[in-house]
């Protein structure tokens, strides 16, 4: 049986080392081309990245072994991930690659893959490429990576982004900030936004290869709000390293994540006949306070598991036009089957500009729940069925909680972390709660 490479979000890892290391790498690239069906004399790949240091060197690595299975490879140089998995589909690339790692520092990276129809690999086609990485009866030619020259490809991605935003001379002259987290949106957000006459200020939009995330972006949202109350915004706009994601901050400094972006939406949709089938997709981490939203108004919300690829997944199998995650990912169908955060911002801005309501206005209908999230850094990852004490706190803890609240106990599919989230009426019974699990995790695999 073939090694897992891919978890919820591609490859991911420590760049320079295991499964990131150059041969890793050079054998990714050669078995994509490998894996892919034979409908032409050659392949052509779509490859992009963001701003860490590693990702020039590794997109010539790959490139070198994708290249040497009888690829064709364009590389579209520092662009977000949404941007290649459209480029992908408009123009007829077999498929696109990514190397990122979205939230995570500048250390590590990551590897990607899209389909043609710019929707992520399904989990058989990731587990075909490790197959294909497996098999020893093929090896990728010894020698350097050539040179990999960029194509700036970005213009033809704002002009599909910027439809998501037709009524923007309502909006003309409002003022914006703009946190680029110091990746991959910093050449297109505040370039659109500006185009489209809003007033920009722009922080975090100075990437040097190592600041990419670092106290900035969709991760540190405070910096946008301190940035947002200072300047007199009106509303913030802080994207992750790889401009998948986005989460919010209103004029007052409030943050609105993902679960407030997603009932904003849902309930515009809804109001104007294109809420297809009246439910939307959220994963298992989004507050139960969104799902009595949402039936306030008869939207249906149908879990699945964490990862914007599971979402894609069950938006297409019902056939629905909205879906994401409290992260920050949110997918408008009518646009692109993946996260992204620029698309998602502009739709707020719409609703914004079709309701002439503020985004506290809106965004002030979601009553959440208290909710705690603990990351317990973990040295393996053993299935919890396998660690009774901890399995013993999570069913005491949920006979205390009864039906006023949940518990969800996961594992990181991209870090090496377990993740405890309690949801109940009362923080501080829940923080404890939560700490009591997490105690429990730290004294088996911690």
């Amino acid at each position: 049986m073939a090694q897992r490479l891919f978890g919820t979000d591609g490859v991911r890892g420590r760049a320079g080392t295991y499964p990131l290391d150059v041969r890793t790498i050079r054998r990714l690239g050669g078995a994509l081309v490998r894996a892919l069906p034979r409908v032409a004399s050659e392949h052509s790949l779509l490859v992009g990245r963001d701003t860490r240091e590693s990702g020039g060197w590794m997109a010539r690595e790959l490139a070198h072994g994708a290249r040497s299975a009888g690829g064709r490879v364009t590389s579209a140089g520092v662009i977000s991930t949404p941007a290649v998995a459209y480029l992908t589909r408009e123009a007829s690339f077999d498929a696109g690659v990514v190397i990122s790692a979205s939230h995570n520092p500048f250390e590590d990276n990551g590897i990607k893959v899209f389909s043609g129809a710019g929707e992520k690999f399904t989990e058989r086609l990731e587990s075909e490429i490790e197959g294909v990485i497996a098999d020893v009866s093929w090896e990728v030619p010894a020698g350097d990576a050539h040179a990999l020259p960029d194509e700036d490809l970005s213009a033809a991605y704002l002009a599909h982004a910027r439809r998501a935003l037709p009524s923007a001379r309502a909006l003309a002259g409002i003022r914006v900030a703009v946190d680029c987290s110091n990746g991959a949106t910093t050449g297109l957000a505040p370039r659109l936004l500006r185009e489209l006459g809003l007033d920009v200020v722009a922080v975090a939009c100075e990437p040097n290869g190592r600041n990419i995330n670092r106290d900035c972006g969709s991760t540190h949202p405070e910096f946008l709000a301190r940035t947002v109350v200072e300047e007199g915004c009106r509303i913030g706009i802080a994207f992750d390293g790889d401009g998948d994601r986005t989460i919010l901050v209103d004029h007052r400094g409030n943050v609105v994540n993902g679960d407030g972006v997603m009932l904003l939406a849902a309930r515009h949709l809804q109001a104007t006949g294109r809420l297809r089938g009246n439910a939307i997709v959220a994963t298992v981490m989004s507050n139960i306070g969104l799902e009595v939203a949402l039936r306030e108004t008869g939207i249906a919300m149908i879990r699945c598991p964490v990862g914007d690829k599971h979402v894609m997944e069950e938006m297409l199998a019902r056939g629905l036009s909205l879906g994401g995650e409290q992260s920050g990912h949110v997918i408008f169908s009518d646009f692109l089957f993946t996260g992204d955060g620029l698309v998602t911002a502009l739709n707020v801005l719409e609703v914004m500009a079709a309701t002439g309501r503020d985004l506290s206005d809106l965004a002030g209908q979601l009553t959440t729940f208290p909710q705690v999230l603990l990351n317990v850094r973990v040295k393996t990852k053993p299935d919890l069925a396998e660690m009774p004490r901890v399995a013993s706190a999570v069913r005491e803890v949920e006979r205390r909680l009864g039906d006023s609240g949940r518990v969800l106990v996961r594992y990181s599919g991209t870090e090496p972390l377990l993740r405890v989230m309690l949801e109940g009426p009362d923080q501080r019974l829940i923080q404890e709660w939560a700490e009591l699990i997490a105690d429990s995790v730290r004294q088996h695999i911690g």
